[in-house]
């Protein structure tokens, strides 16, 4: 069985980086009560991934963790476990339970939903995002890890609206289209003429596929 865990990272701990974040939800598991399964060899760790890491800085209410548990718990009884080991800047929205042949959560997100709150010339940032719209080729240079690239960013913006200072986006976030929201908002920049203003990224869901084809919510999939 596997426990899929939705929680938020706010405040003073959006800075954390994953890999201190993975650390800390180790850690976490340690003050509870969970039949957590541990990987086997000289290193014994918690069976666990993250869908998808975030950027420091960036906040968030839909953080998925999945992890292994050697036997059933109830709902109530996860929840209260983690709520209790976790501060209120990582709280815990939900829990779901899993078979161990269910895709990974990694594997299953396709999308992401964030809102971009714009802090300065937001009605210049506004005005290019409805030029964006109305372009069918927006090109930007990718950065990855190993090289950079220009790309047609235009179709990785699945949709945009926007509401005052406001941005809302979802975008394209897998292994081989991706779009992330501070790329989009230095395009959007450079549209308008300015430099990329100050701003707070928010994730607010992470998106799969159901066998239908509809977007739907991961901790609905």
């Amino acid at each position: 069985m596997r426990a899929i865990f939705r929680f938020g990272k706010i405040g003073r701990l959006r800075f954390v980086s994953h890999l201190d974040l993975q650390r800390y939800m180790q850690r976490a598991f340690s003050r509870t009560e969970l039949p957590i399964a541990f990987s086997q060899g000289f290193n014994p760790h918690p069976v666990m991934s993250f869908a998808s890491a975030l950027a420091m800085g960036w906040i968030s209410e839909y953080e998925i963790l999945d992890v292994k548990l050697d036997k059933p718990v109830t709902k109530e009884f996860a929840l209260k476990e983690m709520r209790s080991a976790l501060p209120e800047e990582l709280y815990v929205y939900d829990v779901k339970f899993v078979d161990d042949r269910h895709a990974s959560m990694m594997a299953l997100v396709k999308m992401s939903d964030y809102e971009i709150k714009i802090f300065e010339n937001a009605d210049k940032i506004m005005d290019a995002a409805r030029e964006f719209l109305l372009s069918d080729t927006v090109m930007a240079i990718r950065k990855t890890k190993s090289s950079e690239r220009e790309i047609n960013i235009r179709p990785l913006c699945v949709y945009m609206s926007s509401q005052e200072n406001l941005l809302k986006t979802r975008l394209m976030l897998t292994e081989a289209d991706t779009l992330k929201p501070d790329l989009l908002l230095k395009t959007l920049s450079e549209m308008a003429g300015i430099e990329t203003p100050r701003a707070e990224i928010k994730r607010v869901k992470l998106i799969g596929l159901a066998k239908s084809g509809r977007e739907t919510p991961l901790m609905e999939l």
